[in-house]
């Protein structure tokens, strides 16, 4: 049976990790431009780092305003619940925060994975590195 773990942590102590995952995932497979996935904002966040039999297989990231972003699986470990788990944490600590909601701003062809988990869409469609996304919000009270 597969053992999964999530840590939660800086930029400074997940970082080299948490980016070697972010760039297979949006830089190699979605083509997201470098300049682009690397914001500066990561030192301000706190992030997320999901092993599955003590290997790295996915990563978020929870800004100071309660915004989750960069979720990213690995191709290999999608579909195992992982990015379930993430979330969760993720919710768990913008709560722990105080936060009353959170919002991310999801790819469109994963709107189905964060509606499962509660999130509504808002707004239009639009682009972010050239792939279309929603704006979806969470209440947390």
């Amino acid at each position: 049976m597969a053992i999964t773990h999530i840590s939660t942590g800086s930029w400074e102590t997940l970082g080299p990790t948490a980016s070697e995952i972010r760039r297979k995932v949006f830089i190699e497979e979605q083509s997201v431009p470098q300049d682009e996935e690397w914001d500066g904002l990561d030192p301000a966040c706190q992030h997320f780092l999901a092993m599955l039999d003590q290997q790295p297989v996915g990563t978020a990231r929870l800004l100071p305003d309660g915004h989750i972003g960069r979720v990213a699986v690995l191709a290999n470990a999608r579909g195992t619940g992982i990015g379930v788990l993430l979330m969760q944490a993720a919710i768990e600590a913008a709560r722990y925060a105080g936060h009353s909601q959170v919002a991310l701003s999801a790819q469109v062809h994963a709107l189905a994975f964060y509606e499962r988990l509660g999130f509504i869409a808002h707004g239009d469609e639009f682009l972010d590195a050239g792939i279309p996304h929603r704006e979806m919000t969470l209440s947390l009270d």
